[in-house]
């Protein structure tokens, strides 16, 4: 069958586009750490930040990813090939977003299986009547086991590369709207029952009413970087992911339109998850702030003391399944679309050889929890998934953020006046002439900006 047909594999619908794109870009990034690092820095301050910068900085790079992917019908793998002026090297990238995807994956999916793990323990009353230590040692206990860890991380992708296997209509679109509709409804109903804790008006206040004097205190440089970090960080842009979808979908409407709804369901879920968590920590205690260890240390506890805390908990797991799950699966049909441009095969085919690599891809991330504890690749304390988080979030995605916005915005590259059509191709909401010399010169200088801020925070740390 050759190289993907995009015309023959495109979207169903134009909301299985927004939802399969949403999917892509609400993941662990929104459910997980958007609440902590919001409590951390202090609430609603960092949130209003937080949605400034994802106006400045998440918009224009995924216009620019949408763009590139919708106007040469290819994945990472061949955009930039088929886009860039003759004697221009830009499809050099190309490995660079492949290996970012890949790096990705090699983290992800061990996080993702911790997620189907503890929805089953939940499920199935493991923490009912734990102490506190106790629920520790539940966590405790599966890094410690790299047969349990590496069984699910084998799950997932098992899991999310049969999906692909089917297909982009019969299984991406299928399968990632179904989780979608799911995950929005599951949030509505924890939300309801978050808001209904005693106590919920405290934790509701502390994340949506501005405190300067708040803000003032946890410092207001320092905040802010942050928002600038988890709203560019949040889509993971620069690497193609989302590229790929825009590869599939016809011109009848503008890119504007459509990343502005992707964005306003990345953003909803995010903010959702906070209306899910800061009520429920603050009527049993437990710091908002507390870091990564939130989700599989601190709310197991929430839900153990809650009513009824076991269904909550496990349906709380589930939502966190879908959103983790809908993110891997879109990460692999990117990949999957990847390998077949490049070595012109059919999907199926490259799936079979992906699926293996993958694993074994993952299993240092898996090891390094236990078997491989004593590798410290950015100091003490730090593991392989650090090594490799760092990798992807604080070198590839703002390096190819850049390469992204300077393709579309320079002469050398694709040039402004190819992206400005290609994005205002179609009905609907219309791109302004006048945001290109910010796109050229201010977009840019934010990005470098972040990318250096991420190597001084971790020389100063």
């Amino acid at each position: 069958m050759g190289i993907i047909n995009r015309m023959q594999s495109q979207f169903s619908s134009r909301l299985g586009f927004i939802l399969v794109s949403a999917g892509c870009a609400i993941g662990l990034g929104n459910v997980w750490r958007f609440p902590y690092i919001t409590g951390r820095y202090g609430g609603a301050m960092f949130v209003l930040f937080y949605l400034l910068f994802l106006a400045i900085l998440g918009l224009p790079i995924m216009l620019c990813e949408l763009a590139v992917g919708r106007g040469s019908r290819k994945s990472i793998a061949s955009s930039f090939d088929v886009l860039e002026p003759k004697g221009t090297r830009w499809h050099l990238y190309k490995y660079g977003a492949i290996a970012g995807n890949m790096l990705l994956m090699m983290f992800y999916t061990t996080i993702s299986g911790w997620l189907a793990y503890y929805f089953l323990h939940m499920a199935s009353s493991t923490f009912n009547g734990l102490s506190v230590q106790g629920v520790n040692d539940v966590f405790n206990q599966l890094l410690a086991s790299p047969l349990t860890m590496s069984g699910y991380m084998i799950f997932v992708v098992v899991s999310c590369f049969g999906v692909c296997y089917m297909g982009v209509q019969k299984g991406v679109e299928r399968i990632s709207k179904t989780m979608m509709i799911c995950l929005l409804a599951l949030m509505l109903v924890l939300v309801v029952n978050s808001l209904s804790l005693p106590g919920a008006g405290e934790g509701m206040t502390y994340y949506l009413k501005p405190d300067w004097q708040r803000f003032i205190a946890y410092g207001p440089q320092e905040v802010i970087f942050a928002a600038m970090g988890q709203a560019f960080f949040t889509l993971s842009l620069g690497i193609g992911s989302l590229a790929i979808f825009g590869s599939y979908i016809g011109k009848e409407k503008s890119l504007l339109g459509e990343s502005l709804w992707i964005i306003l369901l990345d953003t909803f879920v995010a903010l959702m998850s906070g209306c899910i968590i800061f009520p429920a920590c603050f009527s049993y205690g437990i710091d908002p702030g507390s870091g990564p260890n939130l989700l599989f240390l601190s709310l197991p506890n929430v839900f153990i003391h809650m009513p009824s805390g076991q269904i909550w908990g496990t349906l709380f797991f589930l939502f966190m399944i879908f959103a983790a799950f809908s993110s891997v699966i879109a990460v692999f049909e990117n990949i999957t679309s990847c390998f077949c441009e490049l070595l012109n095969v059919e999907r199926k085919k490259a799936i079979r050889w992906l699926a293996p690599l993958m694993i074994l891809l993952s299993m240092p991330c898996v090891l390094s929890f236990n078997v491989l504890s004593g590798i410290h690749p950015l100091g003490p304390g730090t593991g392989i998934l650090d090594l490799e988080d760092f990798l992807v979030s604080s070198n590839l995605l703002p390096a190819g953020s850049i390469i992204y916005v300077a393709f579309c915005t320079r002469n050398s590259g694709w040039g402004w006046d190819n992206f400005y059509q290609e994005v205002n191709t179609g009905a609907g909401i219309r791109f302004p002439a006048w945001v290109k010399k910010y796109m050229t010169y201010w977009l840019p200088l934010l990005i470098l900006y972040i990318f250096a801020a991420g190597y001084y925070g971790m020389l100063a740390g």
